[in-house]
């Protein structure tokens, strides 16, 4: 049992959500500049977009679920750490995210329930700062009703003008909070497996 305590940690798995049914809306561009990041920092990165959100309206009462909405779980619950981006919509989270973080609820009874052990870094994206702001403290609402641990920064931007020109940041002060927040999930991500023993939470784990 000690040597397994020594066993080289997996490598971890990020996963980035955000996106709008409009393909690359500035939400799902900061989703996958901030993954980027990670994924340069030596970890797997998997993306859900807005287009790969598009699931029913989650209802707990019906056992049949979505192949896309359990595959979205399904990384989940491989998941040590997220990326979350919303746009802000009438001054709060937009339907398509908040329904695809309410298909969460099947995680209720997992070992890792919710998001549990999960750093999760949001992004909150708004045509003012009073919406990203809004939004953003609305995000962070969530993820610590699910249990995750928000990073200590959390990301607004102010989508007036023009953030993204594909793959490149063309704000330096969102490409430095960007930065800085993909490197926060990454860090935590590495520090919780860093204490699994073959993918079983060591003892104590839970409550640090």
């Amino acid at each position: 049992m000690m040597n397994a305590l020594f066993n080289k940690p997996r490598k971890p798995l990020i996963v980035g959500i955000g996106g709008t049914h409009r393909p690359n809306s500035s939400s799902e561009l900061a989703a996958r500049y901030a993954l980027g990041i990670a994924a340069q920092a030596g970890v797997r990165v998997q993306m859900f977009d807005g287009p790969s959100l598009s699931f029913p309206l989650y209802n707990p009462a019906d056992p049949v679920r979505d192949k896309y909405a359990m595959s979205f779980v399904a990384a989940l619950r491989d998941a040590d750490g997220i990326i979350l981006a919303a746009p802000a919509y009438h001054g709060g989270i937009s339907g398509l995210i908040k329904n695809a973080l309410d298909y969460t609820e099947d995680m209720n009874r997992d070992a890792r329930v919710y998001f549990d052990g999960r750093a999760v870094g949001s992004i909150a994206c708004a045509g003012g700062w009073q919406a990203a702001g809004g939004t953003l403290s609305a995000l962070r609402s969530v993820v610590h009703a699910l249990r995750g641990w928000n990073t200590p920064l959390g990301v607004t931007i102010n989508t007036a003008s023009k953030i993204f020109d594909g793959d490149t940041c063309l704000d330096l002060d969102v490409e430095r909070n960007l930065a800085v927040m993909a490197r926060q999930v990454v860090s935590f991500a590495r520090a919780m497996n860093a204490q699994r023993v073959d993918g079983v939470d060591a003892p104590g784990m839970q409550y640090l």
